[in-house]
């Protein structure tokens, strides 16, 4: 039997529709995209995690959590006065809004700065901390997954290595980052972030999302940590609110987590 055009076109179509449901983030997208914005909330705050998915979820959208391996346990030792072991939530918490359909990674066994360690101690951290992940998130795949930096501090030889175990890491490198990368692509490991603080960051995340707009296409990728007064550099939960109305609005602007705007390619 030979298929009209029509028909070998039509069928195609139905392919790809189909191609588009087995991937996260592809139906979403806009015709006209040129900057997508990733929110990467840090820690594991549970009021703030809990609110900033219910913001997000109003707007249609999902969020970008990043969590501590053992933040929850007894052990955990408090590495500053931002990060408060009562403010922390456990997988309990973490694998509900997994299945509410956002974006949990990784963000270090313990808070530490493996920036300032040896190689083979930041390494068995990294490993303890994807090894936990693995046995109490559901379906969490290391090879899927965004490593996130503590302190968003790497070393050279952290970042040649990890690819070898994640799908990519969020850092900020060496020094000052203004948050913009190029459109997801194949081969992306390394994603720059911005951040601020340590009091609240509102103004700075208006003023870099409005220079990126305005410039040409990328990725810009925040990195926040709670709501209101929570952790370091906390953001407004009513200014969340009116920036996600605002950026979905536009027809050239996608708000995805960090993982889905890499599966797009």
């Amino acid at each position: 039997m030979i298929l009209s055009y029509d028909r070998r076109k039509a069928l195609k179509n139905i392919g790809i529709g189909a191609t588009a449901l087995a991937m996260p983030g592809l139906m979403s997208l806009k015709p006209r995209t040129t900057h997508f914005i990733s929110l990467s909330f840090d820690d594991g705050f549970k009021k703030s995690f809990l609110k900033a998915a219910e913001i997000y979820e109003k707007h249609q959208l999902k969020g970008c959590f990043n969590v501590l391996a053992t933040g929850h346990l007894p052990s955990f030792i408090e590495p500053d006065e931002y990060m408060l072991k009562p403010l922390l939530g456990d997988f309990e918490v973490w694998n509900e809004l997994k299945q509410r359909g956002h974006e949990v990674m990784p963000h270090g066994f313990k808070h530490a700065n493996l920036s300032k360690m040896p190689f083979v101690e930041a390494q068995d951290l990294i490993m303890r901390c994807l090894d936990y992940f693995k046995q109490n998130l559901r379906d969490f795949d290391p090879k899927e997954a965004i490593f996130n930096f503590p302190f968003n501090a790497s070393t050279p030889e952290l970042t040649a290595w990890l690819p070898t175990q994640v799908k990519a890491f969020r850092d900020m490198g060496q020094g000052f980052s203004n948050g913009f990368n190029p459109l997801p692509h194949q081969g992306q490991v390394k994603l720059n972030c911005a951040m601020g603080g340590p009091d609240n960051i509102d103004e700075r995340v208006q003023q870099l999302i409005d220079a990126f707009l305005e410039g040409p296409k990328g990725w810009f990728i925040f990195n926040t940590h709670g709501l209101g007064h929570e952790g370091w550099g906390p953001i407004s939960a009513d200014f969340l609110d009116q920036l996600l109305g605002d950026l979905k609005s536009r027809p050239n602007v996608e708000v995805l987590p960090v993982g889905v705007a890499l599966n797009t390619i």
